[in-house]
């Protein structure tokens, strides 16, 4: 895995977004969480198109931590099937790389 990610979970309410997000940095286990929302989503769930407003939240962490950003978000979110998809950061400004290693737990 890379050793810089970005974990993206969709969350059901601003509250619950900022709580994970919260946890998360004050674990180390996230240099930097994006919230962004409201946005609308459209999915098959159980056979039929739902729709439903979302809060997306952008994680920037390390590979490394992944299962623990995984359980933590888990442990918090309200769905049954929570959305935990991750990206690899391939590159970047590597001031910004360098910050966000200093700011996640060894």
């Amino acid at each position: 895995m890379s050793e810089f990610i970005q974990v993206l979970t969709s969350i059901d309410s601003r509250e619950r977004a900022e709580e994970i997000s919260r946890k998360l940095l004050e674990m180390r286990l996230a240099a930097c969480v994006q919230i962004i929302g409201p946005v609308k989503s459209m999915y098959w769930w159980r056979g039929v198109i739902e729709e439903s407003n979302e809060w997306l939240c952008f994680i920037k962490t390390r590979g490394d931590l992944y299962k623990q950003v995984e359980e933590m978000i888990r442990s918090l979110h309200g769905y049954e099937v929570p959305e935990i998809i991750v990206l690899p950061i391939i590159q970047g400004f590597y001031k910004y790389l360098e910050w966000m290693s200093n700011e996640l737990k060894k």
